[in-house]
Order: structure tokens, then sequence, then C-alpha cells
């Protein structure tokens, strides 16, 4: 198996869809405005920064789902879909995708995102394999924690290794491409390191080291 890994937010999407599920529980009223909003954009900035706290991060982003029924939940979220997730989805990363299918190799989206976010976003994209950062759930209703390991920078390779041991492969011949120097640390990992309409910093690290950089904006 020759896994072909993505990255989610501005890699295969167009955008950030953590951050806009923030936006868009905002301009629902579902969230206090102008407090969510500072905290969210704040949040963001650290991201892009390579300075977030994940832990204080997913605090914040993971009591939303805390507070409400799954039924409301899950009608938000196929709205947030329709609205915010369909505008950012890319003609080249669906070829993309297409190309790597072609060659029989096994397609994975690792995100900090969490999966309640990601996991339809998944689905279009006819991914089966996701490693997302796992909200807890219990009883059918999130707690607001988060369940093991977010997979954010080193988070990532460590998810990723625990799903090689229980999938008995490796990353031999592997793919992964990402927007993000958050990701060096999978970046470093794989044979084939791919930077996608690369941040500043990551533009320069792929530079320096060699690797590839695309672009998937249409």
């Amino acid at each position: 198996m020759t896994l072909a890994i993505f990255d989610l937010d501005n890699t295969l999407l167009a955008g950030d869809s953590d951050h806009a599920w923030g936006q868009f529980l905002v301009e629902e009223g579902v969230v206090d405005a102008e407090e969510y909003r500072k905290a969210n954009d704040r949040f963001y900035e650290e991201y892009l920064n390579g300075e977030l706290d994940i832990l204080h991060y997913l605090g914040f982003a993971l009591q939303p789902l805390a507070k409400h029924d799954m039924g409301d939940l899950l009608a938000w979220r196929e709205h947030f879909m329709e609205k915010k997730v369909r505008p950012m989805m890319q003609n080249k990363a669906f070829r993309l995708l297409d190309k790597h299918r072609a060659q029989g190799h096994t397609l994975m989206i690792i995100t900090a995102t969490n999966r309640f976010v990601t996991e339809p976003i998944a689905a279009i994209l006819d991914i089966e394999h996701l490693i997302a950062t796992e909200p807890e759930l219990v009883n059918g209703r999130y707690t607001g924690e988060v369940a093991g390991v977010p997979s954010f920078q080193d988070g990532k390779v460590t998810r990723l290794d625990d799903w090689l041991a229980s999938n008995n492969e490796t990353l031999e011949g592997a793919w992964f491409y990402s927007d993000s120097h958050n990701d060096a640390p999978l970046l470093r990992k794989v044979d084939n390191p791919v930077a996608v309409d690369p941040d500043p910093t990551l533009e320069k690290l792929a530079r320096e080291s060699g690797w590839k950089i695309m672009s998937l904006r249409d």
C-alpha cells in the first residue's frame, strides 16, 4: 500500500473549515457573536503564526458541540456544508485525488480540525481514511473534551504511527501534501513531501529542503 496523505484546510480546501465553522456559528446566532468572533480570529492568527496551544484552542472550539443536542448540531452542519464548505472545494484538488487513485494509492486526510466538522468533507471528497482530532462522545452527546491525542503538529505523526501499526502498514513511498509549517514534522517523515500553496515559513523550508511546491487554487 502506498499512502497519499492530505492536509485538509488550505490544502484540499481553499479555506479553513475549522475557522469557517466558528464564523458560521456566529452568523447563525448559535454563539455570542462579538466574544466568539474575537476568540476565533485570535486562535486562527496563533495557528498561522505557529503559536497555537492546541488544548487551549480545543477547550474553546468544542464547547458549542457540548452545549447542544446532536439533532441541532447535525442540522447546522448540513447547512454549514452548503454555505461554507462547498465554495471552498477546488477542481484541481479533485483532479489530484483522482491522479493518486489511478495509481492505486490509498488516500487519507489527516487534519487538526475535529471529526464532527471534517467527516462529511472527507465523504464528499470520497476519502475513506480520516485522522482528525476526536471530540469525546458519551451516550450520544459531546462532552467538550478531546479523546486521545489531537492530530496537530507532532500529534499528526503520533496518530499516523498508531494507524500504521494498527493496519500493519508503513510510510514507504508515501506522499503528504500540506500548506502549513505546522505540518513540518510529518512532511519530514514521508518520501514525497509536497508544499501546497504554502505559507511563507513552509515555502522557505520547502525550498531549502528541495521539496515540491504546487498550487491547487483554481
